[in-house]
Order: structure tokens, then sequence, then C-alpha cells
């Protein structure tokens, strides 16, 4: 820390986003910003030349992500301790972050007061997760441990996310649409839901889907 302020870097690609962090923050005595980075290796950069108290870090940046940076900056840099700050709230994105040894995991609509005292907290070594975040883990950690899909109901999971028939993607595996409708059904079963709209969602909420079809990658 210098002269008693937590010293922090901020991390996001969005150029607005940023600006409106430092802004929220720029009038707070106690933290101190010592750099700016818009991707992930800039901001491994500015950790090794200011070794900031903290790193607020978003999760999807060009270059090296949110994920990578964070791993990074654990493994390089343990001093640091990566704070993510990000829209992303599914359980797939929250894992990801926390499992790569982010010591919170907060939401870009916190309060100017819960991000200085999330900081705080963080430098302090202190784990901060935003309520809507620590509730996911708690429904995620209380559910009975799901079965793991098959490599074929993985490719029937993402021929349903592309939008195909069961006749196309029967085709496209090149089974019968009796056998397609068979891994359905157990698709269902392991993903607890009863249509296919709902699979895609959940699928994708949990990471199973290679891509996220149908999305536009906004924030």
């Amino acid at each position: 820390m210098s002269g008693g302020a937590i010293s922090i870097i901020v991390v996001d690609d969005h150029a607005v986003m940023r600006a409106g962090v430092v802004a929220l923050l720029a009038s707070e005595p106690t933290i101190e910003i010592v750099g700016e980075a818009a991707e992930g290796r800039a901001a491994l950069e500015l950790v090794e030349r200011y070794e900031p108290d903290v790193a607020l870090v978003d999760l999807r940046m060009p270059v090296l992500d949110g994920v990578g940076t964070t791993s990074e900056i654990v493994a390089r840099f343990p001093r640091t301790r990566v704070l993510i700050l990000t829209t992303y709230d599914t359980d797939a994105e929250i894992e990801r972050g926390v499992e790569a040894g982010a010591i919170g995991y907060l939401l870009k609509d916190t309060t100017r007061e819960q991000l200085v005292d999330a900081i705080h907290a963080a430098a302090r070594g202190e784990t901060v997760l935003a309520p809507r975040v620590a509730e996911r883990l708690v429904a995620r950690m209380r559910q009975p441990a799901q079965a793991p899909l098959t490599a074929r109901e993985a490719d029937v999971l993402n021929a349903v996310a592309d939008g195909l028939t069961n006749a196309e993607i029967g085709r496209r595996l090149v089974i019968s649409e009796a056998t397609v409708k068979t891994h359905l059904l157990r698709l269902f079963a392991k993903l607890d839901v009863n249509d296919r709209t709902r699979a895609v969602v959940v699928a994708m909420e949990r990471g199973l889907l290679r891509r996220a079809s149908g999305t536009d990658g906004s924030r």
C-alpha cells in the first residue's frame, strides 16, 4: 500500500465501463488507482510493474481473458488479490473465475459503497461475493451430482443449440431420428428439463456447450 491507501489496477476492455469504475473510485482516499488495462497481457505488465494490492478484472477480454489473467496473477504475483468485476453471473462463469483463484466475484451493478468495501476486504485476504453470486454457488452445492454427458449426447446438444431438427441432427451425426430422440430424452433427464430450449439454456449455464450458439457476445 502507498501511504496507507490500497493500490489497485482496473482491467476491462470496455473503455466506457473502465472509465466509469475509475471515476467511481477516484474520490476514495483509501484507494489509489495505479493503472488501467484493456486486456489481460497488458494487465500482467501492470501487476509486474506496480505490484498492486488488488486487481479488478473483467471476465471477457481479448488477447487474454479474465480467467487466464486471474490464473497468471495468482501463480506469478500472489501478493496481488484478484477481484472479478463482470456482468456475467452464470454458474459456469462463476466457477471458472473462482477456480482460477479470484478472491472475489462482483457484478457490475454493485454500488460504489459495496465496491469500496469489497476492495478493502479483498486486500485483507477475505473472500467477497455478490449476493446473487453467493446464492447461485450455494444452490449449486446443494444440487445432487449431475451425471456427465456422453460424447454423443454432447454432439446432439450442440446440434440442438444450432437449431437443427431431429431429422437434421440425424443426418449430421449419421444416426437415425429415433436414436436422436433417445439421446434427447436422456439429455432432458440429466439436465432436469422438459424441452429443447430449456436444455440449451441450462447447458450454457453449466458450460456444457462447446460454443454459445445464438448469442451476440453483448455485455
